[in-house]
């Protein structure tokens, strides 16, 4: 049988009779374990991501089902998402377009990369997105061929972060008929209130326009009664979350006006007479 050279140690028979508290070998075992830990949580990450991809995706399907109304309770998900139509919609002409495909499009993506997004200028960027895609995708709900339900991804900066959320409309295009915000970091109890369902059923009914075809649609300070003019066109502000409640109003006016789906709008509006 072969012997072991005692003469030549092994590197691992070298740290291991190092003494247990020397320096050389607490930096050996650390690094040592770090490694091993770094190739763990790698491989975990790549075995579990088609899992978190798949999750993320039902999730958005579920946002998606939820705003249009389409969701009844213990429902499922991917059979209501059926009833949904997806389209791109060019942003700057207002129209449809075949220039990407809607099952692998992100707007989020696109947004990152010049040559499928635009900066927007400062002095109109009220949402503080700072870049704006080129492209968007739109929800469509329809009944009897007829458009019943359009369903519009809003984002904008809040107090701490961007919203991320969907804002649905009637088929006269100028009615809400609901909204969720399905992503943020705004404070709990504070600007996280915008995920309150008390608060979100006050948008419903709410008018975007007015009679000049502006956006007019805004979260105030305080709260609306019968007696606050123009109560059609106003929401209750979000008790101590000011800059949360002006975040949620400027994403409203930045994507519902002419830089963001107000061309895509007007078309509709024009095409149903």
């Amino acid at each position: 049988m072969p012997k072991s050279d005692t003469n030549n140690p092994s590197w691992l028979q070298k740290v291991l009779s190092l003494p247990n508290d020397s320096i050389q070998k607490t930096l050996i075992v650390a690094v040592g374990i770090c490694l091993v830990c770094s190739v763990v949580v790698a491989g975990t990450t790549v075995v579990l991501k088609p899992i978190q991809s798949a999750n993320k995706a039902l999730d958005f399907k579920r946002n998606v089902v939820e705003v249009a109304g389409l969701l009844p309770e213990g429902g499922n998900v991917d059979e209501a998402f059926k009833q949904v139509e997806i389209r791109v919609v060019d942003l700057d002409t207002g129209e449809y377009t075949d220039a990407v495909d809607p099952a692998t499009f992100s707007q989020t993506e696109a947004a990152k990369n010049p040559a499928t997004s635009e900066v927007v200028p400062a002095d109109e960027d009220i949402a503080k997105i700072k870049r704006r895609s080129k492209y968007a995708l739109v929800y469509l709900v329809k009944e009897d061929g007829k458009l019943k339900t359009l369903i519009l991804p809003v984002h904008g900066y809040g107090l701490w972060s961007t919203l991320y959320g969907l804002l649905a409309l009637d088929s006269d295009f100028d009615t809400v008929k609901n909204l969720k915000f399905y992503q943020h970091a705004e404070t709990p109890g504070l600007g996280g209130e915008v995920e309150n369902p008390k608060w979100r059923a006050l948008w419903v009914g709410k008018k975007v326009y007015d009679d000049k075809g502006e956006v007019k649609l805004s979260v105030i300070k305080g709260s609306v009664t019968p007696d606050t003019p123009d109560a059609q066109y106003k929401v209750d502000g979000l008790s101590g979350s000011t800059l949360t409640s002006r975040g949620v109003s400027n994403l409203v006016h930045y994507w519902l006006g002419e830089n963001g789906f107000g061309p895509f709008l007007e078309r509709l509006r024009s095409q149903r007479g």
